[in-house]
């Protein structure tokens, strides 16, 4: 995620946006979940099913320090309000799931906050950049990732991994995959182990040609998108798609008819399994 830039009028108003949808996530789920609990008991347990509803879904500790933080801060996520909003209509429905996040910053602790009770992991290129953040949100689960790409490479990347068969939709896979320069091989093992219901693409840098740039971040997204063994579509959310790299890769392996939405730079796309994908001609798209 990119480093924030301070914009006092923009950044009272998206500050009071966000912690608005800080407390109406918070009060959403804790009505939601407050009547699945209360309609499985009957009347004369009533009294007793809230009073249990009220103490398993009460605010989490980082819900509150989000609702603190965005209220008194000056520094805001790049993302706009719009934008932050096709994600958090995903997360009503969805949370608590499980949300992958590439790239770590001012926005971390808010995407967390949206996710309660479920797991919400962030990866981040920068080492320093990961202490910065996480000395001010300890309770944020982070971790340091390599790439083994740069952003000059993206054009002969997308060239090329067509003659790399381990690339190929049939057979690409992640961890230990050393062959194709497009797959993450060293993610955290909870990274490999867990289905993810959200991905968020904000990370790694793309905007100088020794950047790591975001083709690996995109084609390992839709890897772990079309090995879901769950039920339904895995949300893959792209931001930057002004640029160029983002938005030819997107094209190449998220797919245009997947795309169900666009706000402002940001794509969001629903990603089947492989085994309920339509393409068989050895593209992803």
């Amino acid at each position: 995620m990119k480093r924030p830039q301070f914009t006092p009028g923009r950044s009272c108003l998206l500050s009071v946006a966000l912690s608005g949808l800080i407390i109406g996530a918070l009060l959403f789920s804790n009505l939601t979940r407050s009547v699945g609990n209360i309609s499985s008991f009957g009347l004369c347990s009533l009294a007793s099913a809230k009073a249990r509803a009220a103490a398993e879904y009460a605010a989490t500790p980082t819900q509150l320090q989000s609702i603190l933080h965005y209220a008194t801060s000056k520094i805001v996520p790049q993302q706009s309000l719009a934008e932050i909003s096709v994600t958090f209509d995903v997360l009503k429905t969805r949370s608590p799931c499980n949300f992958l996040v590439f790239g770590l910053g001012f926005d971390s602790l808010m995407w967390t906050s949206l996710n309660p009770h479920g797991t919400t992991l962030f990866l981040e290129e920068d080492p320093k950049w990961v202490q910065t953040i996480v000395k001010n949100a300890p309770t944020l689960n982070a971790h340091t990732v390599q790439y083994r790409t740069q952003l000059k490479e993206a054009d002969s990347l997308l060239k090329t991994y067509r003659s790399e068969p381990l690339c190929s939709p049939s057979k690409a896979y992640l961890r230990g995959n050393y062959k194709c320069k497009l797959a993450l091989t060293g993610l955290p093992d909870e990274v490999y182990e867990k289905e993810w219901d959200l991905i968020m693409i904000d990370a790694p840098r793309g905007y100088f040609p020794e950047a790591p740039g975001r083709m690996a971040a995109i084609f390992s997204a839709v890897v772990m998108a079309r090995g879901r063994k769950g039920s339904g579509v895995t949300h893959v959310y792209l931001h930057d798609v002004n640029r160029r790299v983002e938005k030819m890769f997107a094209e190449e392996f998220l797919c245009r008819k997947y795309l169900v939405k666009a706000v402002g730079r940001l794509w969001h796309f629903e990603i089947p399994p492989a085994s309920n994908a339509s393409q068989s001609d050895g593209r992803f798209c």
